[in-house]
């Protein structure tokens, strides 16, 4: 598979690591468009409107890990009226195992899309999943009218869900057809097996998955060696139904729209581990820098934490001032009362006071499918009840330290907490960077349904925010990373020591502004999902970065973590975006009436930007993070332009790929 040509010390700057991302191709077949890309099919549309957001063969490890196929034989023609191509693939594991399918694409411009698969084991191959993934986008379909056809011909009509379904929406599926647009309509068929779907926002994605055989059957499972199966996808769109279908017109600057609101933004948070406490402690000075409210402090005493861990997070204590939380794991194995108790004579034996207490049962933190059986644990009443004996003076959190698929699909008695905390990862499915990215539209469907599930007045957390995994609930472990590449459910990922991973975390923040978090936890300050680094794992020194080899450095997020910590508190000024997908901004007023805004770019092209709205009649002062600046925030003046007319003033500019611009307007002096 081609990759995109980039210089590969522009490419550690945009993703922190020099291997490029994969390069889509697009096809066409009249008004039917694709994009080609690792062996599968995204971003299907018809006249410009998305159809569908892919179609691929995927196999997965006994992990759920996904296979990277290796490619050959790829054969591709296409015409005005017809694109086709085929290819072989070869998936193949560190153990022997190994499993060989062929593929055939042919599109139309009648509309009409077939992808075919057939598979053979070559030897016995112990996977999760083998088979189609098709994923319906969420954008104008959440709570759309759908119609389902059934393996037994009966129909079914419903409605993609508006809030998040913690189940599969629907089961044993022939056929989907739903509205694309006005006069668009487009019916997806599946044979070879027994499909359902799944409410992939659960995990931040942004689609409605369409995936072989259901879950409530055995995995992993074997696929003995010899054994064939074949599937297949044929997609029908049909125009002028009811009305013609008008063509989306072609992208313009992107405006942003500034309004005023009376939501508070959240305090920041950061993450620290007892493994990167000593670390965390020799480096204060960063922590300083940043100036996060919140220390949230992993503690687990199932993987041998205990109290000189404790004792770690009291001297990290004593040298910078926040609210210290504790983040326990409780093992959940005898009377949570009894259990509890030992935590707690471990915290007064190290000397360390937290602030407050967030509580997970270890075993809440692995994923339950649909169909499995819960494995046995104390309910929350009683571990939630045994903590506000064990620590009365202290605010209890709780919920889950994983994702918002397990909070969903177990949700706690909310009245017994002081908060309500999740987790998300970009990475559970799909590690390419249009999916990370994508990512960012599922998260006001989360916060709507989290907040549907806990009320609007319960104090709301989320983070850990990182683009890395820090622990696999849907496996035995994370996926190890060592030549940093984009790998689903990867321990570590190396495009958040790049602008791109500014960029996202700049863009979370920004999608969840108005959800009225309490905390936003960002990552952590040092280790694998951490905001530094050494500048031989980056690009060399720039002109404004003298340090040495060795030296750390601030990544690029480190300077976006540190602004919206200077954010927190304010009052949201909310930002309307009218191309979401590609400019996303954040902006507030403090408490002395100083306005601040944050736009970054999401994509790896230039874009342009106007900003209109409630926005100060004074010249700001504007900072850039870009390829040219990566490690620091820097004053220009040439990165946007001011036009005043007799209503407003506006600002416009340009911004590089992945690059972030600040904003800052003094408050008036008062007139004496």
């Amino acid at each position: 598979m081609t990759t995109a040509s980039i210089d590969p010390a522009l490419s550690l700057l945009y993703y922190g690591t020099t291997a490029s991302p994969s390069q889509a191709q697009q096809l066409s077949a009249g008004l039917l468009t694709v994009d080609f890309i690792d062996g599968g099919l995204r971003n299907i549309c018809y006249a410009g409107h998305e159809v569908l957001r892919a179609i691929a063969y995927v196999v997965r490890d006994k992990d759920w890990g996904t296979y990277a196929p290796i490619i050959s034989n790829l054969q591709l023609s296409q015409n005005a009226e017809q694109f086709s191509l085929s290819y072989d693939a070869t998936c193949r594991d560190p153990d022997g195992q190994k499993l060989q399918y062929t593929i055939r694409i042919v599109g139309h411009q009648s509309g009409t899309l077939q992808f075919e698969a057939n598979a053979t084991a070559i030897t016995d191959f112990l996977t999760c999943r083998n088979g189609f993934c098709v994923l319906h986008p969420i954008a104008g379909l959440a709570g759309a009218p759908v119609t389902i056809t059934h393996t037994d011909d009966s129909i079914e009509t419903s409605v993609f869900p508006a809030l998040i379904a913690p189940w599969q929406p629907f089961k044993d599926i022939q056929a989907i057809t739903h509205q694309v647009a006005a006069g668009l309509q487009a019916t997806c068929q599946f044979e070879g097996d027994v499909f359902e779907m799944e409410d992939q926002r659960n995990w931040s994605d942004a689609s409605y998955k369409t995936y072989v055989r259901p879950l409530a059957r055995p995995w992993p499972y074997v696929i003995p060696e010899g054994e064939t199966g074949a599937q297949s996808v044929w997609l029908q769109i049909e125009s002028n139904v009811g009305q013609p279908c008008t063509p989306l017109p072609a992208a313009q600057k992107t405006v942003v729209t500034l309004r005023k609101t009376s939501t508070v933004l959240p305090k920041i948070g950061i993450a620290v581990t007892p493994e990167e406490c000593a670390s965390s402690l020799q480096n204060i000075e960063f922590l300083h820098a940043i100036s996060p409210h919140i220390i949230l402090c992993h503690f687990d005493p199932l993987v041998g934490h205990g109290t000189q861990a404790l004792a770690g997070f009291a001297a990290l204590a004593e040298h910078y001032r926040a609210d210290y939380i504790l983040e326990c794991v409780l093992p959940g194995v005898s009377d949570p009362g009894i259990e509890l108790a030992a935590i707690a004579a471990q915290i007064a034996a190290s000397g360390f006071k937290p602030d407050g207490i967030a509580i997970c049962p270890s075993i809440d933190r692995q994923s339950v499918p649909p169909g499995s059986v819960w494995p046995p644990c104390p309910t929350f009443q009683q571990i939630y009840r045994a903590a506000r004996l064990t620590f009365p003076d202290r605010r209890l959190g709780g919920g889950m330290f994983s994702y918002f698929t397990e909070l969903n699909r177990k949700r706690p008695p909310c009245a017994e907490l002081d908060w309500v905390t999740h987790n998300t990862n970009p990475i559970v499915h799909a590690a390419d960077d249009v999916s990370v990215m994508q990512t960012l539209e599922t998260l006001p469907h989360i916060t709507r349904s989290c907040r549907a599930m806990i009320g609007a007045d319960k104090p709301y957390w989320v983070g850990p925010v990182t683009i890395g995994m820090r622990q696999n609930p849907y496996g035995s472990r994370t996926m190890p990373n060592p030549d940093g590449q984009r790998i689903p459910m990867a321990s570590s990922d190396p495009r958040q020591q790049g602008l791109f991973g500014a960029a996202w975390l700049l863009g979370y923040a920004a999608q969840v502004a108005d959800a009225g978090l309490e905390v936003l936890t960002l990552g952590a300050l040092m280790g694998p999902l951490g905001l530094l680094g050494h500048n031989h794992d980056q690009e060399p020194a720039s002109d404004h970065d003298h340090s040495s080899d060795n030296t750390l450095r601030r990544y690029p997020a480190f300077h976006i973590v540190a602004g919206l910590a200077k954010l927190a508190e304010a009052t949201l000024i909310a930002c309307d975006t009218t191309q979401p997908d590609k400019i996303l901004a954040i902006a507030g007023v403090d408490r002395l009436g100083q306005t601040t805004l944050w736009i970054a770019n999401l994509t790896a092209s230039r874009q342009t930007y106007r900003i209109n709205g409630a926005i100060p009649a004074r010249r700001p002062v504007v900072r850039i993070l870009d390829e040219k600046n990566p490690s620091e925030m820097v004053v220009v003046a040439t990165a946007a332009e001011a036009i005043s007319n007799a209503e407003n003033v506006v600002f416009q500019g340009e911004l590089n790929p992945y690059a972030c611009v600040n904003y800052s307007w003094s408050p008036t002096l008062a007139k004496h």
